[in-house]
Parts: C-alpha cells; sequence; structure tokens
C-alpha cells in the first residue's frame, strides 16, 4: 500500500521543521555556547513551538548531534564545490577564502566547530566530543589530500598546520574582536600555498 499524496505535504512541513530546528540549533549553540543553550532558544530561533521539539529531538544531546551534523554539511556543500576546481592549489585558497569570508561571525563567536569541541571536551557526559572531533577530522582529512594531489612533502604535517592556523586566527579574532586578524592570516596562508614547490604538471 503507497501513502495517500494527502501524507506528502505533512510529511515535508515535518522534514521542514527538523531542518529548521538542526540549522537553528547550529547557529544558537555557536552564539551562546552549549551551556547557556536551552531548547526553548533554539524552538524560537527556528520559529517551532517549544512542545514540537520533542517530536524530533528528545533532549538536548540529540539537538547538539543535530548541530554537528549540520557542520558536516556545510563542510561537505563546501568542499563539494571546491572539488570542481581542476587545481588543488585553488582548493586550498578557496577555503581560505571561505574562512576569510566569514572573519566577521568569527570574531563575534569563534569557530563554529572549534569552540563547539573545546565545550563539549568539558564535559563528564555524552561522548560528543568525539563526535566533534570527527568533524573536524573530515576538514583534515580534506586538506590533506589537497596537498597529496599538490606533491607535497608531508601532506599530513601541512594539513593539521594549515587547519591549526585556521583555528588559532578564529580564537585570536574573536578574543580580540578584531575581523582584520582573519583577513590578515589568511593573506598569509594565501602566500604559503603560493609559495609551494609547483607538482610536474605545473
Amino acid at each position: 500500500m503507497t501513502d495517500s499524496k494527502d501524507s506528502r505535504p505533512a510529511r515535508a512541513k515535518a522534514v521542514g521543521k527538523r531542518q529548521r530546528l538542526t540549522a537553528a540549533a547550529a547557529r544558537v549553540l555557536h552564539e551562546q555556547g552549549v551551556e547557556r543553550t536551552t531548547i526553548a532558544d533554539i524552538a524560537q530561533a527556528a520559529d517551532v513551538p517549544v512542545g514540537n521539539v520533542y517530536y524530533y529531538f528528545k533532549t538536548k544531546d540529540e539537538l547538539i548531534e543535530a548541530a554537528l551534523s549540520e557542520h558536516t554539511r556545510h563542510l561537505g556543500v563546501l568542499t563539494e564545490r571546491l572539488d570542481a576546481l581542476s587545481d588543488p592549489r585553488e582548493r586550498l585558497k578557496g577555503l581560505i577564502e571561505a574562512w576569510v569570508g566569514g572573519r566577521d561571525t568569527a570574531a563575534l563567536y569563534g569557530c563554529p566547530t572549534g569552540t563547539l569541541a573545546v565545550e563539549l571536551d568539558k564535559r563528564s557526559e555524552g561522548g560528543l566530543d568525539l563526535t566533534a572531533g570527527l568533524v573536524i577530522r573530515g576538514l583534515l582529512d580534506w586538506v590533506e589530500l589537497q596537498y597529496r594531489e599538490l606533491g607535497a612533502a608531508d601532506p599530513e604535517g601541512l594539513a593539521l598546520t594549515l587547519v591549526g592556523a585556521y583555528q588559532g586566527m578564529s580564537l585570536l579574532a574573536n578574543a580580540l574582536r578584531d575581523p582584520e586578524v582573519m583577513s590578515r592570516e589568511g593573506a598569509r596562508l594565501v602566500r604559503e600555498i603560493d609559495s609551494l614547490p609547483p607538482t610536474r604538471s605545473d
């Protein structure tokens, strides 16, 4: 037996509410932090009645996990767009450009995934700190792949250095409330990418 056509709008509406809650959780947790954020805060940001939240997410931890999934999705959208570029050097520079593009938000709240990972690490329960680490690992793996395609020596180390630089400049921009930290450091990172020895195909 197939679903009736009448059930499709309701199902689409439910998916829409869940996605709104997920996106709101990612945004509000980034802006307010884990401890200060309540389920009611997320419901309000998503324009969903608080009572409806529990239909989709039973606990605050489930909302945090959904927020981490949203960060993974954002990373996937970005890297898919960058993968369309034929040159791994340009892909890395595009990644840096995306980081710098978020400088105003970073100056206010820091790196979305990095700040969440630090907060979750201080909790004694849940294991969500490991989930946050997987999001960062996904970024590291993608960056390492670009360095490998460039034929760079120690691609793993270079990936750690680049992603670490991003975390550092996000932290400093936030601590100093100065988005230009991101601009200056981003320009320096681009120069470092440009200074890498050319591959044989260059």
